[in-house]
């Protein structure tokens, strides 16, 4: 499939204008993986989740009256495991062998809904391409207002 000229006629949700930025810092952390680069990496964020910005997130749908929606975790190499979450559309598509279920959260919901699982690491965005694993610690920063 030709996901490119998909990616150009995606248009972008408000939620997620600006994500930009984050997807550039991952890239140039990636490239440059330094303490100071990821520190930059995680301001990014922070001020994308103050400016009351969003991710895209996997969920695997109800099955049946009882269940509820569920974020969608993946597991690691080291069998540890975390939710993913998308800076974009054309993120999300990178993954392409399969069809997810997803919806849109704020930024700020989606990492105090992280704190209070205990069954996962953290959140992994953009595990396909430009990732970026933001840890419990990552995470309990954010919340305190610490480096991030």
């Amino acid at each position: 499939m030709d996901t490119k000229k998909y990616e150009d006629q995606m248009p972008v949700d408000e939620g997620l204008q600006g994500n930009e930025t984050i997807e550039e810092a991952i890239l140039a952390l990636q490239q440059e993986p330094t303490e100071e680069i990821l520190a930059h990496t995680l301001t990014v964020i922070r001020r994308r989740a103050r400016a009351n910005g969003q991710f895209i997130v996997a969920v695997i749908p109800p099955v049946g009256a009882e269940s509820s929606l569920q974020i969608q975790a993946i597991q690691t190499e080291d069998e540890r495991y975390w939710w993913m979450a998308f800076t974009s559309f054309d993120e999300e598509i990178k993954g392409g062998e399969t069809v997810m279920s997803t919806f849109m959260a704020d930024i700020s919901h989606l990492f105090e809904a992280a704190l209070m699982t205990d069954d996962i690491e953290g959140i992994i965005l953009n595990p396909w391409n430009r990732a970026l694993t933001v840890s419990y610690t990552h995470l309990r920063a954010h919340e305190t207002d610490q480096y991030l």
